[in-house]
């Protein structure tokens, strides 16, 4: 009998990105390059590309719920990641049917707007997220945008940022990590997490061009890194780094932003069965 993966099995549930740049697609491939199993449900279907997001068609929550329950069923992964819901009824669903199965770590990216600056998430997503999401999740890591939509601090400085992660703390959120790639200055990510604040600088990649996606990215090696076992902080440096890593050697597949990306392949000895 084939071995089962479950034990390292993570879960994705986002949007789908035609572009493959974002969404659960980014998600599953950032799983690979760290050796999880991604399993994935799909909250909603994006008309998009490298350039912009056109629509977002959310699916009705029943189907969020039945992907939800049927996979809960079967696999019971270490840790969830959510990114964008669609809707406030989403957000409901999904964190009423976490709960009742008491399933992993459950890592919020409170995705809210695309890097081309469409609304992918109302001000009720907003709440909904705050209300329903945060008091169960493990980690939250919003941007700066989004962490001004959920605690209404305006974020344009590390304390202010500091100040904000306590306050979604307040919210029920076990740890945060508020991502500072928006800064003016250098990226730097504020941390709050056992009582206190940890702050990651960074280095500027790529000479401040805007990149598709790298929310997702930092997230789903973020949800790895802690299903493995590391502590907050020691999951947020490696996702940080994996970011920068991933900037360094971002593609570009079509005309529009580019999207981070790891440069790993097998060698060809380790494609034969």
């Amino acid at each position: 009998m084939a071995e089962r993966v479950g034990s390292s099995a993570v879960l994705t549930i986002a949007g789908f990105d035609p572009s493959g740049g974002a969404g659960v697609q980014a998600d599953f491939r950032v799983f690979n390059w760290m050796r999880m199993y991604g399993v994935g449900v799909i909250t909603a279907i994006t008309s998009q590309n490298t350039n912009e997001v056109k629509n977002v068609y959310p699916l009705h929550p029943r189907q969020v719920r039945s992907q939800l329950e049927v996979l809960f069923d079967d696999v019971s992964p270490l840790a969830i990641k959510t990114g964008m819901l669609g809707t406030a009824e989403n957000v409901k669903v999904v964190a009423s049917t976490i709960a009742a199965r008491k399933a992993g770590l459950l890592i919020v990216d409170p995705v809210l707007k695309s890097t081309s600056g469409f609304d992918v998430g109302s001000a009720e997503v907003a709440k909904a997220i705050k209300r329903h999401l945060l008091p169960i999740a493990d980690m939250v890591t919003p941007n700066l945008y989004e962490t001004e939509a959920l605690t209404g601090i305006k974020v344009e400085t590390a304390s202010e940022a500091g100040k904000a992660a306590q306050a979604l703390a307040d919210l029920g959120a076990g740890a945060v990590c508020i991502t500072g790639g928006h800064f003016s200055a250098a990226p730097t990510d504020i941390a709050f997490y056992n009582g206190k604040l940890e702050i990651f600088s960074g280095t500027r990649q790529g000479g401040g061009e805007e990149y598709h996606g790298t929310g997702c990215f930092f997230s789903a090696a973020l949800t790895c890194l802690l299903a493995k076992g590391a502590e907050p902080g020691d999951a947020v440096s490696g996702a940080k780094k994996l970011v920068e890593r991933a900037i360094s050697g971002a593609i570009r597949v079509g005309g529009g932003f580019k999207i981070p990306w790891l440069n790993v392949t097998l060698e060809p000895d380790q494609c034969r069965h």
